[in-house]
């Protein structure tokens, strides 16, 4: 019989004597299990990441990956449940619509601000250590929102939450892709799909909230954050973790070396996601302009958020088993197409139909986006380059909103606006598609990379 070596976590070979055994028979027909490194299998970019032993980090790593995906859900959840308690935060501090707005915003504004500042930093220190920052300014910001005394202490906790969330997304979508190279995508789409699940629940939870107190809520977030939070790093010490990150120490030089798929990525994900931004924050106010009651307009968004948790998992699936390039593309066409039928719609029925076309779309771009991202990185600049993307879609997308407020302000219709948006979106991939016949759009095939 022959020994099977295990690697400790600082990388060294454990042999039999350090690990109390004398032989162990090797698996039938030296069959690998899922997370085994087989590494003619393995997508070029992502060597560093497999060199470890068979039989070892299979069943750690799924359990880290659910430690992570209650994070998410958290880190999610904490941006998305601002919304739902404007109402609220107007009665308790005396303030104007204008001034809870802004509380919302700066939410958002965090989750957008730090992504730069966590590249860099994931240059300097580990994922893992980045992520349980993340989880402890979590934690914290959450506990801060449910102790303000002021509207100014709740901006401050906002915003803090917001950074969080930032930090998270960072560091966990390279560490994820890491953990699991020979399966980026359906990693990506369950752990967006636990994302998605919080969107769902945060209205329903804010109601449970507030039979009592708005600020359970974030107590309840805070003690979640905190125990998850301690979960993750008990397991991520005991688990066998990829050293890819390893060569990435050169902020500016992964931006510069990879400058034309990030790029690419923002322009396709960035627009597409300005266009959504425009559309699900006026859809409310859309579907009332379209004569639905105002309750019904309402549920129509949770129609939309609903309709993405499986598209996460559809999508995901999907990213590892087609070129990545051509599948975004169709993705993107096929939200275009969704916006028409919104605009077009007339009926309660059509209405829901389109908006389930417009929220399973949407939601299916996001994890094929990463998955394009991060599977065409090379080891020695994902996390940085994937910083650098993610800070600018997230530039990109955020006047969204703004530009429809203005549009509709200055005098024009919201079926003008969103048809001209789709408009655009469309003259967008048909740029796109002939770039990319002709070789001009860097990452093309799922698990390689396209020549540029």
């Amino acid at each position: 019989m022959d020994f099977i070596p295990r690697r400790s976590g600082a990388g060294r070979i454990k042999t039999p004597s350090d690990v109390g055994l004398t032989e162990r028979p090797k698996p039938p027909g030296d069959a690998a299990s899922p997370a085994a490194t087989d590494l003619g299998a393995v997508p070029g970019r992502f060597r560093n990441a497999c060199v470890r032993a068979r039989g070892i980090a299979v069943v750690s790593r799924t359990r880290l990956f659910g430690s992570l995906c209650a994070l998410v859900f958290l880190v999610n959840f904490a941006r998305v449940v601002f919304a739902p308690l404007v109402g609220e935060f107007i009665d308790a501090f005396g303030i104007r619509e204008g001034t809870a707005g802004l509380i919302v915003t700066l939410a958002w504004l965090g989750s957008a601000a730090p992504r730069l500042p966590a590249g860099w930093a994931l240059t300097r220190f580990t994922r893992q250590r980045v992520i349980l920052v993340s989880g402890a300014m979590l934690t914290a910001g959450a506990l801060g929102v449910a102790l303000a005394p002021s509207v100014l202490a709740l901006m401050v906790a906002a915003f803090a939450v917001g950074l969080a969330s930032g930090v998270y997304f960072v560091a966990a979508n390279p560490f994820i892709a890491e953990l699991f190279p020979q399966r980026v995508g359906r990693v990506m789409g369950v752990h967006g799909m636990a994302s998605q699940l919080s969107a769902v629940i945060a209205a329903p939870a804010v109601t449970v909230a507030l039979w009592y107190d708005w600020r359970y809520a974030f107590y309840a977030l805070a003690v979640a954050a905190a125990a998850s939070t301690l979960v993750f790093a008990a397991l991520a010490r005991r688990t066998d973790l990829p050293d890819a990150g390893a060569g990435d120490t050169d902020f500016l030089g992964a931006a510069r070396g990879e400058w034309k798929l990030i790029f690419a990525g923002i322009v396709l994900m960035g627009l597409t996601s300005f266009v959504w931004q425009g559309l699900f924050n006026f859809y409310e106010l859309y579907m009332i302009d379209k004569g639905l009651a105002r309750a019904t307009a309402r549920n129509l968004l949770t129609v939309i958020f609903a309709a993405g948790v499986p598209a996460f998992l559809v999508s995901g699936d999907l990213a590892d088993r087609l070129p990545h390039v051509p599948y975004l593309l169709g993705i993107v066409t096929a939200f275009v197409g969704g916006v028409v039928l919104v605009v077009v719609a007339e009926g309660l029925a059509a209405v829901i139909a389109a908006s389930v076309v417009v929220g399973f779309a949407i939601h299916m771009l996001f994890p094929a986006g990463d998955t394009y991202l991060l599977a065409s990185l090379p080891d020695e600049s994902r996390a940085s380059a994937y910083a650098m993307f993610s800070a600018g879609m997230m530039s990109t997308q955020a006047a969204g909103s703004w530009v429809v407020g203005e549009a509709i302000e200055a005098g024009a219709t919201y079926d003008a606006v969103f048809l001209a948006l789709a408009g655009g979106l469309a003259l967008l991939v048909a740029t796109y598609a002939v770039l990319y016949r002709f070789g001009r759009v860097p990452g093309g095939a799922a698990g390689a990379s396209r020549t540029v």
